[in-house]
């Protein structure tokens, strides 16, 4: 039931930011608008991002009882990716946002610590243990360098159209900024599900042991 409610929310909450995506993409998908394309393909790994790391967390940390916290989290992580849509065409807006939403996935990261200890306290075998071994590794990862990576990426993409808007923005130079995010970002989402991958088999064996496991 709680992995239902999870997998609901994910579900809705990217909706709803696929939907400001498609409705803001649709004034800059001209030829006379082209230098705001990029923005567009990260905005959609933005949603691909979430959604697969949502689903990772989803099948290895959801369990009874329901984490409300955790769950509101995801519902302002989805005003932040609205907000940030609809700036596709604003610059020095869209990293300025970009950063606030890396801010906020970042308390996330350190929020779904409380999860990992908690499935850690409940694990059920070995293979549990090296699941979770596993996901939190992940987790300090994104907490200590990934996200703040991409929170400072950001924050240095605004500095610099606001210090220079000569190059950045009347000559756009920010589709260079731009294309640097897809990259960093297409790197991240590769990430992330070749991490999926190496979990999948202990996913699958913890979970007998959950089941084992109950009186």
């Amino acid at each position: 039931m709680v992995v239902g409610i999870e997998l609901t929310l994910t579900s809705i909450v990217q909706g709803v930011a696929l939907y400001f995506l498609i409705e803001n993409a649709r004034n800059v998908l001209s030829i006379q608008q082209s230098v705001f394309w990029p923005y567009v393909a990260v905005g959609l790994l933005v949603i691909l991002i979430f959604w697969s790391r949502s689903i990772v967390h989803t099948l290895t940390l959801i369990r009874w009882p329901l984490e409300f916290g955790h769950n509101f989290f995801y519902i302002v992580c989805a005003l932040g990716e609205s907000l940030l849509f609809t700036r596709l065409s604003n610059p020095r807006a869209w990293f300025a946002i970009g950063a606030l939403y890396a801010a906020i996935v970042w308390l996330l990261f350190i929020y779904d610590l409380r999860l990992i200890r908690a499935r850690e306290q409940d694990s059920a075998g070995e293979s549990s243990n090296r699941l979770y071994a596993l996901v939190t590794r992940d987790q300090r990862l994104n907490i200590g360098v990934l996200v703040p990576g991409l929170f400072v990426l950001n924050l240095a993409c605004a500095i610099c159209i606001r210090a220079w808007p000569e190059f950045f923005t009347v000559r756009n130079g920010h589709v260079w900024l731009a294309a640097v995010q897809l990259i960093v970002f297409a790197i991240y989402l590769a990430y992330v599900l070749y991490f999926f991958r190496t979990l999948v088999p202990l996913i699958a064996r913890a979970r007998q042991e959950w089941h084992h496991d109950r009186p």
